[in-house]
């Protein structure tokens, strides 16, 4: 059984991925996010701005979650979030990425790379 090694990234490395990036920066486009949408997202990410939290209420598949500071470096990655979980405030972040499930693994996104946005 091959196993995949996870792509490791040099703490301060600049991460231009790969997918497109759409800005959800009013209140609207950030409260609805994902929500009620019935096919999981690919090859795109949403960057919600500001904010440090999420919840996955009425959303219909799991996804990758990227917390970065105002620099855009990043503070925490959780991948595989399930629909109906909360994630609380997150020190430091002032960015959350939403990415397609194993997005983080993919990309090797890990905590102190800095996401050109």
């Amino acid at each position: 059984m091959e196993r995949k090694e996870r792509n490791m990234r040099k703490k301060d490395e600049v991460l231009n991925l790969p997918i497109k990036l759409k800005t959800y920066n009013t209140f609207l486009k950030r409260f609805k996010g994902l929500m009620f949408q019935l096919k999981p997202i690919k090859n795109e990410a949403i960057i919600l701005e500001p904010c440090n939290s999420i919840h996955m209420f009425f959303m219909f598949f799991p996804i990758d979650v990227v917390f970065l500071d105002k620099e855009n470096r990043v503070v925490k990655t959780i991948d595989n979030v399930k629909p109906w979980t909360v994630i609380f405030p997150v020190k430091h972040a002032y960015k959350t990425i939403e990415m397609p499930v194993g997005s983080i693994r993919k990309f090797g996104i890990q905590d102190g790379c800095v996401i050109e946005v």
